[in-house]
């Protein structure tokens, strides 16, 4: 055989392959995006399961623990409206002992300080037992 003669079998022995090998890659790649585009079905169709499941124990358990958190929300104020009542004694206390310097003296300013102090706790304590009653 001449090498001209070779060269045109070799080459159209190359492009034969070469259309061959394309084919297949592009069947390839087809397949593997019809695979992947299957597991990702599978997939969501499983998490939207598993999603529903969980909405379903959620509620469930949501609805048994609602009477637990109305009775806690109401000990939460009732706690928090003793804590601030003990703040208000204190206050009180302290306004108590500073009641001779309220207009003059050495302790005049403690008064001032403990007078809106003990508004503002006795506020927020009676506020928070309101709260507490009506809800």
């Amino acid at each position: 055989m001449k090498a001209h003669s070779i060269g045109r079998a070799l080459g159209a022995g190359m492009r034969v392959a070469g259309r061959i090998a394309g084919q297949r890659v592009a069947a390839g790649a087809t397949g593997q995006a019809g695979a992947q585009a299957a597991a990702a079905a599978q997939s969501r169709a499983a998490g939207q399961a598993a999603g529903r499941a969980t909405r379903g124990v959620a509620r469930g358990v949501g609805g048994f623990l609602r009477p637990f958190g109305r009775v806690g929300g109401l000990l939460w104020l009732e706690v928090t409206g003793v804590f601030f009542s003990l703040f208000a004694v204190v206050f009180a206390r302290a306004l108590w002992l500073y009641r001779a310097s309220y207009a003059h003296g050495p302790d005049h300013q403690k008064f001032l300080v403990s007078a809106p102090l003990l508004l503002l706790f006795l506020y927020l304590s009676v506020s928070s037992f309101w709260r507490a009653r009506r809800g």
